[in-house]
């Protein structure tokens, strides 16, 4: 159980430690759900899951000064909790939200301190000095990567029988109502993201893609290649189409005569 808790804290660590790297989303539930279940020894309910909080958590960017919930750790934990209770994927859904919501106002406390860093960053940039800024970049996300380390692992090593007492507390009737809403939800992600790409040139593919599904019965996986052929063919991303020809219009004056 200690080695189990203190994995766990290493994979939200590593989560963490994705946004000193250049943020390349290893953050998300459907990244590190998955070693999650690889460590707890149920993959498969590791991957459902994590797909299904990625679905959940989705909608949560930070836009302005909107800092939304943390699915790093709401993710992990709510994982790890329901896979160690061997309960289903409605129960880490109802799980994730209320966790992730606490660790942001656990974060918001720890983060009021970080303004003297980032002023000592100020002080390091005006004196040219490149290594006081690294260092204090690190320092930062050292104490973001700890934080979610020991939320994670003390979480989960002390956690387990509060959080079983609370799925027994809430009514079947809420859990179904989660799952409910678990099939509602890739609809709804797709949604979401066809809010951000669509465009009036862009529909008549999105709607070849579903007559190819629906009415040919293509795989998605042959529907994506397709795609992949359309999309090199309509911006020549190979270079296939070469240069267009040039018209002359140099000739003499007696041409027409």
């Amino acid at each position: 159980m200690l080695v189990q808790a203190i994995l766990i804290g290493l994979i939200a660590a590593f989560g963490k430690l994705d946004y000193q790297l250049g943020t390349l989303y290893a953050f998300r539930p459907i990244v590190l759900c998955p070693l999650v279940g690889i460590v707890l020894g149920d993959l498969q309910s590791g991957l459902a899951i994590g797909a299904s909080l990625e679905l959940l958590f989705m909608g949560s960017i930070s836009i302005g000064a909107y800092v939304p919930p943390d699915e790093c750790i709401g993710g992990v934990l709510a994982c790890a909790f329901a896979i160690q209770l061997g309960q289903s994927t409605e129960a880490a859904i109802a799980l994730a939200m209320p966790i992730a919501t606490l660790c942001l106002a656990i974060k918001n406390v720890v983060n009021a301190g970080m303004p003297l860093l980032v002023d000592r960053a100020d002080v390091f940039a005006s004196k040219g000095n490149l290594k006081g800024i690294y260092a204090m970049h690190w320092i930062i996300g050292l104490v973001i990567v700890v934080l979610a380390f020991i939320l994670c692992s003390v979480s989960f090593y002390l956690g387990a029988d509060a959080v079983q007492g609370l799925l027994d507390f809430i009514p079947t009737f809420v859990l179904d109502g989660f799952g409910v809403a678990a099939n509602i939800l890739p609809a709804m992600g797709f949604a979401m993201l066809g809010r951000l790409v669509l465009t009036k040139q862009l529909v008549p593919f999105y709607f070849l893609g579903f007559l190819m599904c629906s009415y040919a019965n293509v795989p998605v996986l042959g529907v994506a290649l397709i795609a992949i052929i359309i999309g090199i063919n309509k911006f020549d991303l190979l270079g296939l189409g070469g240069a267009q020809p040039q018209l002359s219009v140099e000739g003499d004056e007696d041409d027409d005569f």
